[in-house]
């Protein structure tokens, strides 16, 4: 905003945003008007040509404000107020905003485009631009291409369950991305090596829970020429450590920053790890894997590499170690924030995983990719608000998501 006061008087300073807040007095008006840098107390002169206007002032209203700033040690918001000489109301509010802050969270989801007006919602947004620009600096640095794959797909990208699905055209069913993998995948045989996608993806799953959507943004690689998942592996945890510092530099946070390498455990050795911690996973657990409670005695407040997950849990493509498979979940707090594995690319054996996993022509299209030489490759998907949820504590990614879609929400 500029130099706010001089010794022999002040600038003339114009703030526009909405009014939050409005007290009348019996000498005085005060509005406290949000904006992009904060907030701004504006004091006004019951007798002063200006308190009719601003007696008319409805909060929620939109406004820009003319007037000096002036120190006041009773201002809370920095210790200063703007004393306007104009005010013009260029977008009145109706009366009675429908939420405020202590609304529900769910009605607060109804008003979305009100309840991000608050500084500190916005604030969580701001943050995650840092975040992404940050992937994206990395990337940078390291050879990466940005792709935009389609979201219309002729086939499942993951499984033939928790798809969207619709007729399109004279061409059959379509469905909605539930990841870019294949594509990333054909990246891999076109020989971009290495490539990198933030998108929108889509899950039909009834999930409720604080950290499922069905529709979020994914962030997803792939890397050409890698030994094993461990160079997945390993990209990633210097990708999320340069994130995490980017952040704290920007915004002045003090998220703690990873050691490098972030701890790791076969699946083997997590489950006999429970055990001696008495933990009996939940029987609604798939054979083989691990409850989400579990991850939370498993990983505390930091990072974990969960790793050599059994082919059963795993989709067709991941590349197979005999009943086990080159994959890893990385755990963030206690939650899963990415699926990552080395892929299966040698054409045969990705042909015959495919049939077994009783996938028929619909996958000819993508086994295609692999026919004509295809270098060994790798990558992971991590959800963005999840990152963005866990990083600065919030209790829900509906919070880190600028409009949420859930299985009872389809508006705004």
């Amino acid at each position: 905003m500029g130099p706010w006061l001089i010794a022999t008087g002040f600038f003339m300073h114009k703030i526009s945003g909405f009014v939050s807040t409005k007290r009348v007095l019996k000498s005085m008006i005060f509005l406290i008007v949000e904006h992009r840098a904060g907030a701004t107390q504006v004091t006004i002169d019951r007798g002063s040509a200006l308190a009719a206007v601003a007696e008319e002032i409805t909060p929620g209203s939109a406004i820009i404000v003319t007037g000096g700033l002036e120190p006041n040690p009773a201002v809370k918001l920095g210790g200063v107020e703007m004393r306007p000489t104009a005010i013009d109301v260029v977008g009145p509010s109706a009366p009675e905003l429908p939420i405020d802050d202590h609304t529900a969270a769910e009605r607060q989801l109804d008003w979305r485009f009100l309840a991000l007006r608050r500084p500190r919602n916005r604030a969580v947004f701001e943050v995650q631009t840092t975040v992404e620009r940050a992937m994206r600096e990395y990337w940078a640095e390291h050879g990466f291409i940005e792709l935009h794959s389609p979201k219309l797909m002729h086939s499942a990208s993951e499984s033939g369950s928790e798809t969207f699905s619709m007729n399109y055209f004279d061409l059959g069913r379509a469905y909605l991305a539930q990841s870019p993998q294949f594509y990333k995948q054909m990246a891999m045989a076109a020989g971009f090596e290495r490539v990198f996608e933030i998108g929108p993806v889509f899950r039909a799953e009834p999930s409720m829970t604080p950290r499922h959507a069905t529709e979020f943004t994914s962030v997803d690689i792939e890397m050409s020429w890698i030994a094993s998942h461990v160079d997945i592996m390993s990209f990633e945890e210097q990708w999320l450590r340069h994130v995490i510092i980017r952040v704290n530099q920007s915004h002045g946070l003090d998220i703690d920053v990873p050691a490098i390498p972030f701890p790791r455990l076969t699946m083997a050795e997590a489950h006999e790890r429970l055990r001696e911690m008495g933990h009996t996973i939940a029987a609604t657990t798939k054979p083989g894997d691990i409850d989400p409670e579990g991850e939370r005695l498993l990983c505390g407040d930091g990072f974990l590499f969960l790793t050599d997950y059994p082919a059963s849990l795993r989709p067709f493509y991941h590349m197979r170690n005999g009943a086990l498979t080159n994959s890893f979940d990385l755990l963030w707090k206690g939650v899963e924030i990415t699926t990552g594995a080395q892929r299966e690319h040698r054409y045969a054996m990705l042909e015959r995983q495919a049939r077994g996993a009783g996938l028929g022509k619909s996958v000819d299209y993508y086994l295609d990719f692999f026919k004509y030489g295809c270098p060994p490759h790798g990558g992971f998907g991590l959800g963005l608000a999840r990152v963005v949820m866990l990083m600065l504590g919030l209790p829900s990614i509906r919070e880190a998501t600028f409009l949420h879609r859930g299985p009872n929400r389809l508006t705004p």
